[in-house]
């Protein structure tokens, strides 16, 4: 069949990649339900930890989104951007378990609210992060390829179908079931059956396909995906990001957002190695 031809192939491609440490992944977008395909380092260890061209406040910034967006609880799969602009770096580096933990480095008190911006558009454009539908922001397509393991060892909650991290999913109507499916693994049970009740629970699903979707955010000219995000932002945006920086109001420090889970109803990890190349 052409699918035991494509497995083939992407098996020897991988047999190949093998000798760099480097595989062809194969991934699933949670917000479009579309297929990606993608290349990854198979290996974290400081040499390619070197290889990102981020600074150090922005690598913190990042992962706190990623936790932002993995942990909430009602599996959303976004924060909106004033709870991401609000992010104080400081407790990166507070609830951090080295030696130093109580020391924060000047340039994390010196990271503005322009530069998480600026940051916040590079990791958009870099494929890190992505804006919805509903303006909200997103896990980028790399992110979803690339933390995988990092999903896992969070004790992210996987999808009762595909074993995926659920990040965005469908959460059982029964609030004391814990079962998560995403929105394009449930379409497929149901359009296998005429009703579906949870696999833990036997409470009956019902289903409403997603209408948000993310919006990408393209260059002017088509380019191949890279290894590793430029350290320089890319150039301005369309019309949408405009609007989307004229809504931000210059109280935004003490803003919040009412559409997303409150801090307290998130559940915290201790920080990982996860960040962006």
């Amino acid at each position: 069949t052409h699918q035991g031809k494509f497995n083939d192939y992407l098996l020897k491609i991988n047999r190949e990649l093998s000798y760099v440490q480097l595989d062809l992944r194969a991934c699933r977008d949670p917000y479009d339900g579309r297929v990606y395909f993608g290349v990854v380092n198979n290996v974290s260890d400081d040499q390619s930890k070197l290889g990102t061209k981020y600074s150090v406040p922005q690598i913190a910034f990042f992962k706190a989104i990623v936790e932002a967006i993995a942990q909430d609880v009602t599996a959303e799969g976004t924060i909106c951007n004033l709870d991401a602009l609000n992010i104080k770096l400081e407790n990166q580096v507070l609830n951090s378990s080295g030696p130093q933990s109580q020391d924060v480095p000047a340039a994390f008190k010196n990271f503005t609210m322009s530069h998480k911006e600026k940051t916040l558009d590079q990791l958009v454009k870099d494929k890190w992060l992505c804006y919805t539908e509903d303006d909200n922001i997103g896990l980028g397509i790399r992110s979803i390829l690339d933390l995988r393991s990092w999903f896992h060892n969070a004790g992210v909650p996987s999808c009762q179908v595909c074993n995926e991290a659920g990040f965005k999913a469908k959460l059982c109507p029964n609030d004391s079931c814990a079962v998560r499916i995403h929105h394009y693994c449930l379409k497929k049970r149901f359009s296998q059956k005429g009703m579906l009740v949870c696999p833990s629970c036997d409470t009956q699903w019902q289903y409403q396909p997603p209408k948000a979707e993310p919006i990408e955010v393209e260059d002017e000219e088509t380019e191949p995906v890279q290894s590793q995000p430029s350290s320089n932002p890319g150039p301005s945006q369309p019309s949408l990001r405009s609007k989307r920086k004229r809504q931000r109001l210059d109280n935004v420090e003490t803003a919040g957002c009412s559409s997303q889970a409150s801090g307290a109803n998130r559940k915290r990890v201790t920080r990982s190695s996860a960040h962006p190349r």
